[in-house]
């Protein structure tokens, strides 16, 4: 069976941080992984159209990667201990496309987010080296230069290897500390791809499906964590609605507005059972709560069947093992829909010198003031709200609600 291009592409992304992740193994050093895979890519660009996919696309890419790396390393030895090294790895025995090599894709999961590096740079790297994404890819999702992209990862590269960071997996007694920063990247791929901070869309389809791929990797791996089983669900249940907000016209529509038979009804369940096991165990973290938030939403076929106060007991819960003002702000949205919205904006009213700057912040007032018919002010804050937001899409939407109060 003949491939084409794209076919090819698609199974070199699905590998990918499988091949860079073993061969950072074997040559302890990222570049030359990335170079190498990158080498057998080009020569599956020119074989397999004609010769048809290996029976193991996986083991192929790495062996040939892996043969690729040394041809390399021995054109460019410049010192005879390089030569000697490029000698020694081709004298070793050949890798076993069968043999499961999960540990080496955890190892480089732990590598990208390692504490010491910046999140943008833990971010570039995660989807650079597991996602397989490329620079110019990268640079558009975030809507940053590509300079300044091929810049970050070159000083992160730079930093992993200067400092020593061990290409491990971290010991027990390490790994919940550790596993904090992965997840809260993972996290940010997502909530970039389902809410755009900039630009002209609403949502990132690709870097949402991204973030999936790459949490259900990281629970592979880790099947017994129950935080990332909790932020696997609340991604899959966030995302399942994501046809449903925009209209046709391609303007946004507020969850309360949304048509539920949109909702994608395979992650909506899948999101469901896993927050289920999650209930099962009742060790709750703030990945875990939030899913089970996005639940509460999930099972109601109308906005009027939600049960609201549930939903604020959730938030609670939340707020106490994470006190943050977004979090208060969104249990304050709650709040309107048991208390009414006089007690919310008394909540949110409290908030306002920690996220006078997010516009959301001005958004969600907004909105309240609308209800208690206090036009004037709500025109204020949509105003703020508009002056604060950076996606075209949201702005458009509060600008329709500013004008609605004319």
């Amino acid at each position: 069976m003949a491939l084409s291009q794209a076919d090819i592409a698609r199974i070199f992304r699905a590998e990918y941080g499988r091949a860079v992740a073993v061969l950072t193994r074997a040559f302890g050093n990222i570049d030359t992984a990335e170079e190498a895979v990158q080498d057998a890519f080009a020569t599956a660009i020119e074989r397999w159209p004609k010769d048809g996919p290996p029976p193991s696309p996986a083991g192929w890419i790495i062996t040939t990667a892996r043969n690729r790396a040394i041809d390399r390393l021995r054109k460019d030895s410049s010192r005879q201990e390089r030569h000697e090294q490029a000698v020694l790895m081709q004298s070793k025995e050949p890798i076993d496309e069968d043999d499961p090599v999960h540990d080496d894709r955890l190892r480089l999961i732990f590598t990208c987010c390692h504490p010491s590096l910046a999140t943008n740079a833990q971010v570039a790297l995660t989807l650079r080296l597991l996602g397989g994404l490329t620079t110019p890819e990268i640079a558009k999702a975030f809507l940053i230069p590509e300079v300044t992209l091929a810049q970050r990862l070159v000083r992160a590269k730079g930093k992993i290897r200067d400092a020593g960071i061990p290409y491990r997996v971290p010991e027990a007694s390490e790994l919940p500390a550790r596993l904090v920063p992965v997840l809260a990247v993972l996290y940010l791929i997502f909530n970039e791809g389902y809410a755009a901070t900039s630009g002209t869309g609403l949502t990132r389809g690709e870097l949402c499906t991204e973030a999936i791929r790459l949490t259900r990797v990281l629970l592979s791996e880790l099947p017994d964590e129950l935080e990332i089983q909790g932020l696997l669900a609340l991604m899959l249940l966030s995302d399942a609605r994501r046809s449903a907000r925009v209209d046709c016209d391609g303007q946004l529509v507020l969850l309360r507005d949304q048509d539920r038979s949109r909702w994608d009804p395979t992650p909506t369940l899948e999101g469901l059972r896993l927050v289920q096991r999650c209930l099962r165990h009742n060790r709750p973290g703030p990945y875990q709560i939030q899913a089970a938030i996005n639940a509460a939403h999930a099972i109601a076929a109308h906005t009027d069947e939600t049960d609201w106060a549930q939903i604020v007991r959730l938030y609670d819960q939340l707020l106490a093992i994470q006190p943050t003002p977004v979090v208060a702000l969104n249990r304050a949205v709650a709040v309107a829909e048991v208390d009414g919205p006089q007690a919310a904006l008394q909540l949110i009213d409290a908030l306002t010198a920690e996220l006078d700057r997010f516009y959301l912040f001005h958004a969600i007032r907004a909105d309240l003031l609308r209800r208690l018919d206090r036009n004037e002010h709500a025109a204020a804050s949509y105003r703020n709200a508009i002056e604060r937001c950076e996606n075209e899409a949201e702005k458009e939407f509060l600008k329709r609600r500013l004008a609605e109060l004319s």
